[in-house]
């Protein structure tokens, strides 16, 4: 008998090699001639149906692969009766691979294990021989094994490829009762050892996806193993049968692209079409064979197919995340783990939760009311690096209404906390993307969603390469002075590709209409439109003009009508367009000739404008003189904003005091306009609360007169609470959860400014946002004994432009900046330090 116990591949005697474990050659005496006209007959039938199919007319895909798995059945079936495989044999059949799957390709290796009830070596061997031979004489490349139930059932506990494989297999032909006790044995025994088995099988999925790349942003992906191809799809059947996992999770028809089962029937057809055009089996798509199978699928050329993988592999990408991410939830818990009590759902914002390590709606939201809540999920995904549950964005496609146009404040708000996360924001927009939300927030999405580049040093698909962009962008955001405009920007800068026409004059029209929709004030959409037109302004004339010649300056700034704010916004969305391209498209002599391009344009632009106080409100101005403390909270239009204003003596630490309170209530500062009148400090705080209903003003003026009396430090208050969320986020493992510790994208930034006044300067401070950061800025400011004269303050999304003019009176310019600026520093967020590279081992 010649097989092989691990199922190594079987290679034909007439191939002209064997493989270890393979057919002997043979002579035409080692079968009877009538069974090697039969295996004839089938390698004939193969031909004619891969040349045309019945009737000279070329079969498609799907047609082809069934015609396929209809052939081989029936010449199995016939076969296995000839030589014994019947009923009650003691023998079975069993497919698979693709035949079990009935998605038997042109080239596929036919997969098969010959069952047999610990029968006599002697008959087995002679069954296994009429079985096998034919197929070798007729040169049909065959991956086979013969084995009892016992024994597959043990090489399916020891080997997780061979595992995985017998969870698809399938009866074929002979004793059906053998059959069912091996394809019930193994899923049982899958089932039964999947606990201890699951780091395994995650292993090995990084493992292949590690090799074989991502299919959705390859130039020749590799279809069978990539990440997002046909392997991910079987990984989605064994987590079902495993039974952590409802049948295919994922993405359901009415998704874009049409779900994760019309994704796997696109991919399968263009490997059958692969095998078709190579004449031979192949998974991985060649650039030179794109156009043909384009044509063949009547898809289109090799641009329109690479459109359509790279969304099939996306859509099967976003289904095994979440089948993964589902089926780790439903293991059970290890050691002291299962002592714990069930996870609690910890607040994240209006409606938000965390549960097990997602982000669900509260069981009071009302998504079908609450049109903002698709944004505040995102940002706080993306805030948190916890991934959206599936079921919440389903309940969210099905229930949750169109934003209005104008979008509300808060929502565009949320927009830029997304946007401002780096590189956790880009999970969060796939996953809406893919289900469907993003294109809702963003119509415009569409005709660029999975468009491919027609440039090669391009790595990414157009809609990757603008999150991408505006990931690379959020840590630049302290290098400007518009850190929303920066990311909203990187974000649409290519949106008008894949329309025809200029892309850059096409997007500056398509930024209007978005930055209408989004709400933003009239000066900034032309900012946004302008960024858009001139993205590509900036390094196609550092590299292609002289900068010597003034007229080169000259050019760009007419062009960007010496706006200095503009000029910025460019500058760091060049470098970011750049980083998110591809390897080596920026670098040192790039950015020297962009820098020293900007730093000419400057000189010709000559000014920046000033940070100045806003006007005090009149009513303010009058409470103000009546003296004593007031509070008043006021909504505003928003539906989840208030205004706080605090009229109070002008004492010291009175700003850090306020702050501190709205931000130990969870009131989460948004702008603030801090002034003074006759002695008395007016501050107006735009505030949203992190959840629910603001507290009461009383209240928060009981706790500020507290606070000024030296009751309550608020400082290691904040402190203490900031501790106690990072604690919330350690799972049980002991490993932290993605909840960050406290890093930013950006580097913090501060600038200085010499104010009208004699003996004043205006402290600008750009970082990113933290628990109570206003009081700790103000806190550190009054603790180097200056006073704070005026402040403006604006968080755009998780950025921070703050102003502070303080009064040195009369002390050493010099010494106190560099005072204030390290006790600055030293509260706000900072990247995280470069980890020191691994010592080489032995050392």
């Amino acid at each position: 008998m010649h097989s092989d116990p691990k199922g190594s591949r079987a290679v034909g005697p007439g191939s002209g090699a064997k493989a270890s474990g393979s057919g002997p050659s043979v002579s035409t005496g080692s079968a009877s001639k009538g069974t090697s006209d039969a295996a004839a007959d089938l390698a004939r039938a193969r031909k004619q149906l891969l040349d045309g199919g019945t009737r000279n007319r070329r079969l498609d895909a799907p047609s082809l692969r069934q015609a396929l798995v209809d052939l081989h059945e029936f010449w199995l079936t016939t076969k296995g009766a000839e030589v014994g495989i019947k009923p009650d044999s003691g023998f079975a059949i069993v497919a698979v691979g693709g035949l079990a799957r009935r998605e038997l390709l042109p080239y596929s290796d036919l997969d098969l294990i010959l069952l047999h009830d610990d029968l006599e070596p002697r008959i087995v061997a002679d069954v296994a021989d009429k079985l096998w031979y034919p197929l070798w004489d007729a040169h049909i490349k065959l991956d086979h094994s013969v084995r009892t139930v016992p024994q597959a059932l043990q090489v399916a506990a020891a080997d997780m490829t061979a595992s995985l494989g017998m969870l698809e297999a399938r009866h074929i032909a002979g004793d059906v009762e053998l059959s069912n006790l091996l394809i019930g044995g193994v899923r049982r025994q899958w089932r039964n050892g999947i606990r201890g088995r699951f780091d395994e099988l995650i292993e090995q999925t990084r493992g292949r996806w590690s090799r074989s790349g991502e299919i959705a942003h390859r130039a020749e992906p590799d279809l069978k193993s990539g990440r997002g191809g046909l392997r991910d799809v079987q990984l989605l059947d064994a987590l079902s049968i495993a039974q952590l996992t409802d049948g295919m999770p994922g993405l359901g028809p009415e998704s874009p692209g049409g779900g994760l089962a019309f994704a796997h029937g696109r991919l399968l057809d263009v490997r059958t079409e692969l095998h078709r055009v190579a004449g031979r089996a192949r998974d991985q798509l060649r650039a030179q064979d794109a156009d043909e199978i384009g044509a063949a699928l009547r898809i289109g050329d090799r641009f329109d197919l690479a459109r359509v993988l790279s969304d099939s592999a996306r859509t099967i990408s976003y289904s095994v995340d979440v089948g993964l991410r589902t089926a780790g939830n439903s293991l059970p818990r290890r050691g002291l783990s299962r002592l714990r009590r069930v996870p609690v759902r910890r607040p994240l914002d209006e409606g938000v939760v965390e549960h097990a390590g997602e982000v669900v709606l509260a069981r009071d939201a009302r998504p079908n009311k609450d049109p903002g809540l698709i944004m505040r999920v995102a940002a706080a995904s993306a805030q948190t690096g916890m991934p959206m549950s599936a079921s919440t964005l389903n309940r969210l496609s099905d229930s949750a209404p169109e934003l209005r146009e104008p979008w509300p404040k808060e929502a565009l708000n949320d927009l830029l906390v997304l946007l401002g996360s780096g590189r956790k924001a880009i999970a969060a927009i796939e996953a809406l993307d893919r289900t469907g939300l993003w294109g809702r927030l963003i119509p415009e999405w569409g005709a660029v969603r999975d468009l491919p580049p027609r440039d090669a040093v391009h790595t990414w698909t157009v809609d990757r390469h603008l999150v991408e962009t505006a990931s690379y962008a959020s840590a630049l955001t302290t290098r400007v002075a518009r850190p929303d405009l920066l990311v909203l920007g990187a974000l649409i800068h290519d949106i008008g590709k894949g329309r025809g026409g200029d892309h850059s004059v096409v997007g500056a029209d398509l930024a209007v209409q978005i930055g209408n929709r989004l709400g933003l004030w009239p000066s900034d959409v032309a900012l946004l439109t302008a960024m858009v037109r001139y993205h590509l302004l900036l390094p196609e004339t550092a590299t292609r003009r002289d900068l010597d010649d003034p007229a080169t300056v000259q050019t760009v700034v007419d062009a960007l009508g010496a706006d200095t704010i503009l000029l910025e916004l460019l500058h760091a969305l060049a470098e970011a367009d750049s980083l998110a391209t591809g390897p080596g498209v920026w670098g040192d002599w790039k950015a020297s000739l962009i820098r020293e391009l900007v730093r000419r344009c400057r000189v010709v632009m000559a000014g920046e404008s000033l940070p100045s106080p806003d006007p005090l409100h009149p009513a303010h101005i009058e409470l103000a003189a009546r003296g004593g403390v007031h509070v008043d909270i006021a909504p505003t239009d928003g539906l989840h904003t208030y205004v706080v204003t605090v009229v109070a003596p002008d004492t010291p630490g009175l700003l850090s005091d306020a702050a501190g309170v709205l931000a130990l209530h969870s009131l989460r500062v948004l702008s603030a306009s801090l002034g003074s009148h006759e002695g008395s400090a007016i501050n107006s705080f735009d505030v949203a609360p992190l959840f629910g209903s603001p507290p009461q003003a009383g209240l928060l003026r009981q706790e500020i007169i507290r606070a000024q009396a030296g009751e309550l430090d608020l400082v290691a208050v904040l402190d203490a609470k900031e501790r106690d969320a990072r604690a919330e986020a350690v799972e049980d493992e002991g490993e932290e959860s993605a909840v960050p510790v406290l890093y930013a994208q950006a580097p913090p930034r501060v600038l200085w400014f010499d104010d009208n006044e004699p003996g004043q300067v205006v402290l600008e401070l750009r970082a990113e946002d933290r628990l109570g950061l206003l009081c700790r800025l103000a806190s550190a400011i009054e603790q180097q004994g200056s006073d704070i004269r005026w402040a403006r303050v604006s968080t755009l999304g998780s950025s921070v432009v703050d102003s502070f003019c303080i009064d040195l009176a009369g002390a050493d310019s010099r010494a106190v900046r560099e005072d204030l600026e390290r006790a600055i520093l030293a509260v706000v967020p900072a990247p995280e330090p470069p980890k020191p590279p691994e010592k080489p081992e032995g050392t």
